[in-house]
């Protein structure tokens, strides 16, 4: 070999390597990099894919929830009537209690026109019926127009079932009947207070018996009786009608009640305005029996009173005892009439009958209670001419057996009213209806007062 010829292969290599090594180097380094890439890539897809699977477990999960709130919202209670409720939506509640709300929006209006005088703008007598409101005596001043929607109303309730099978209720019901305030008059904003209806507690044992505390209707009323009116009461003077504080119990037919007492007294020969007095120690005693059927209901209701009233600086303190009985009910005469009734007698009937149209005792010349003894009652039928259009015509009186020498000659002994109506329902929950009322106040003079009124409303029920 020739020594020219090994150094001339050696530099032809090493530039050979010179020239090859940096492409092999970016080849590599491509290699990486593509590898890295495609790593990558793989890890986008495989998050991309995980949130898409989580994604659609969420969808999954509230289509879920909102199908069962669809079906509990449509699934029927045991009474056939929508569930509202099935889960606590008040933190201190019981497990599985149940909220509902209701109530209606109502609008009343009416032209009155008395002869014996005109009722006072803003009183409770131009707002509905009120026997003791007739005015008596004075003049003739026209008819008046008023619009009020105060007696509207909204109730809520909580309803428990216990696991030993017994069922707790609480129930609150307002309206707006609360009187105006300081903000509030006809002239510009017909403002008016919220005043309670009823606020009590039921607890309905596995075998029906049950047990109520609050304020109630008195178990001595029987609000099933009363007829389907656009006044706000409608046979008012002949009607049992008081709510207040009591604690009941109900077995079957039987209900029996302690109540709260009241006693209201007529100055001796009227002279005063009169009394009521909270000088009571023993509660009002009441038994009710009733009796239901495809015909209709039937009701007995007895109640004992104590009257008590103390004035030291008149010197007068006395008590004595009084008691009634009520006989009310609804007898269907066939699928579109029925008949409605109540008579209720007794000795000291007092603030029970008529919105307390007489009291229920009189002071006598030696300070003593003499109560007042009187009866009144309706008789209402009720005719549906379609399932959308309704009427009902009643009759309604009450009487006083007042000793004029005690209570004066000005004292209330009759009042009487005739009421007919039309209900028009042209829409679910939605009445429209029409009352004609006449009534008549007179006093033991024989001085008369009548009313003549159209009253008419628009109410709203939900």
């Amino acid at each position: 070999m020739k020594h020219g010829t090994q150094p001339r292969r050696l530099l032809a290599l090493s530039l050979a390597l010179a020239v090859l090594a940096p492409g092999a180097a970016l080849a590599q380094s491509a290699t990486d990099r593509e590898a890295q890439l495609e790593a990558r890539v793989a890890e986008l897809e495989r998050m991309v894919q995980q949130l898409v699977a989580q994604q659609q477990q969420t969808q999954q999960t509230v289509a879920q929830v909102q199908s069962a709130q669809t079906q509990t919202a449509q699934a029927p209670a045991a009474d056939g009537k929508p569930k509202i409720q099935t889960a606590p939506i008040l933190p201190g509640a019981n497990p599985g209690t149940r909220f509902s709300y209701g109530g209606f929006v109502k609008l009343d209006a009416m032209v009155t026109d008395t002869d014996g005088g005109e009722i006072p703008d803003g009183s409770v007598g131009r707002m509905f019926y009120v026997p003791s409101a007739i005015p008596v005596g004075g003049a003739n001043e026209g008819a008046d127009t008023d619009m009020g929607a105060q007696f509207s109303r909204f109730w809520f309730a909580a309803d428990s079932d216990l696991d030993s099978g017994a069922k707790l209720k609480g129930y609150l019901e307002f309206d707006l009947f609360g009187g105006g305030n300081i903000n509030g008059n006809e002239v510009a904003t017909n403002t008016y207070g919220v005043s309670i209806r009823q606020a009590y507690v039921s607890w309905t044992q596995p075998d029906g018996a049950q047990w109520l505390a609050g304020q109630a209707w008195s178990n001595f009323q029987d609000v099933a009786a009363l007829p389907d009116a656009v006044d706000f009461i409608g046979p008012t003077e002949g009607s049992i009608f008081v709510r207040q504080a009591q604690i009941r119990y109900t077995k079957g037919p039987w209900s029996f009640s302690i109540e709260n007492p009241e006693t209201t007294v007529t100055p001796y020969r009227g002279v005063g305005a009169r009394i009521g007095s909270d000088d009571n120690l023993m509660p009002d005693i009441t038994a009710r029996w009733q009796k239901k059927g495809d015909w209709g209901h039937l009701s007995i209701a007895g109640m004992v009173r104590q009257f008590a009233y103390q004035n030291p600086a008149s010197g007068i303190d006395d008590s004595s005892v009084g008691g009634a009985l009520s006989v009310s009910g609804k007898f269907n005469l066939g699928k579109n009439d029925d008949i409605r009734y109540m008579a209720s007698y007794g000795r000291g009937l007092g603030r029970y009958l008529g919105l307390g149209v007489a009291s229920d005792t009189v002071i006598d010349a030696r300070g003593n209670l003499e109560p007042i003894n009187g009866y009144g009652g309706f008789a209402a039928w009720r005719h549906a001419f379609s399932p959308k259009l309704r009427s009902n015509i009643f009759y309604s009186m009450a009487h006083y057996d007042n000793d004029p020498a005690l209570t004066g000659w000005s004292a209330t002994e009759r009042v009487q009213s005739f009421h007919a109506n039309l209900i028009y329902s042209p829409l679910p929950k939605l009445d429209i209806g029409a009352e004609l009322i006449w009534g008549r106040r007179s006093l033991e003079n024989e001085a008369e007062g009548d009313l003549r009124r159209l009253h008419t409303h628009v109410k709203y029920s939900f």
